[in-house]
């Protein structure tokens, strides 16, 4: 069987708020809340990837600090192991469109991908350590 798809996810925090996009209408999961992420690249560990996959597609600079959680998930466009990884950010600059600062009492009323729920459930209780 094929292993499932390493993917990256940038939980990045400013305060208590928490940076997410919109996922494309033409592409996997159109229109849902999404965080900065992506595809890991062969050999590269997840945290550099959320640093990486951040960077490119919100233009802020941000440090990986902990994993939160790894998720194994089955969509209909395949098997993904999503890595949530804490990010920090300095400084009070602006993120690309279409991502923008979430306050955490707001997480919960996104439609996230279901991947995400156990997340979005720890984030909004402040159980995670993001």
């Amino acid at each position: 069987m094929n292993q499932p798809t390493p993917i990256a996810i940038a939980v990045v925090r400013r305060g208590d708020s928490f940076l997410v996009g919109e996922r494309s209408l033409d592409g996997p999961l159109p229109g849902l809340a999404e965080f900065p992420g992506g595809k890991c690249l062969p050999g590269e560990r997840a945290a550099e990837a959320a640093v990486r996959e951040c960077r490119e597609e919100t233009g802020l600079e941000v440090r990986a600090v902990v994993t939160l959680q790894e998720v194994e998930h089955a969509y209909a466009h395949g098997r993904l192991r999503l890595s949530f990884v804490a990010c920090e950010v300095d400084g009070m600059e602006a993120a690309r469109p279409p991502f923008r600062w979430v306050p955490r009492s707001q997480l919960s009323s996104l439609r996230f991908p279901d991947a995400n729920r156990e997340l979005i459930r720890m984030l909004t209780e402040g159980t995670a350590s993001a």
